[in-house]
């Protein structure tokens, strides 16, 4: 089993309901998104997932969210904000994006901070 990671980031801004602190209010971030792909196998150049395809997947998913309030974004979901939440919406995006190829989603890393991140897998 091969594992291929690439990254992208975006600016938001969110705030997190039932949250007793600061971060009820308003707040931004520079989001960093993370993404493992899992292969089986390579193609006869020796790769799995091109890093350009994942990176581009990446930039499509990460647009809806750039420079938005992602209390708004998800509003319609009636979906918290969190890390841990945008974590598993990025999983969903990104597993629907590679249907029908040989790749699948292995983990997805949000980092709202160097050294904050949560992760979801399946």
């Amino acid at each position: 089993m091969y594992e291929i990671t690439s990254e992208t980031q975006f600016s938001a801004a969110h705030k997190l309901v039932n949250y007793n602190g600061p971060c009820e209010n308003l707040h931004g971030h520079n989001w960093l998104i993370k993404a493992t792909v899992k292969c089986s196998n390579l193609d006869s150049a020796g790769i799995g997932i091109d890093f350009k395809v994942l990176k581009n997947y990446l930039k499509e998913i990460s647009q809806q969210f750039d420079h938005k309030d992602l209390n708004e974004v998800f509003k319609h979901e009636k979906l918290n904000p969190s890390s841990e939440n945008l974590a598993r919406y990025v999983f969903q995006c990104l597993k629907e994006k590679l249907s029908g190829s040989e790749c699948s989603v292995s983990r997805i890393e949000i980092c709202e901070t160097p050294g904050n991140c949560a992760a979801y897998y399946e």
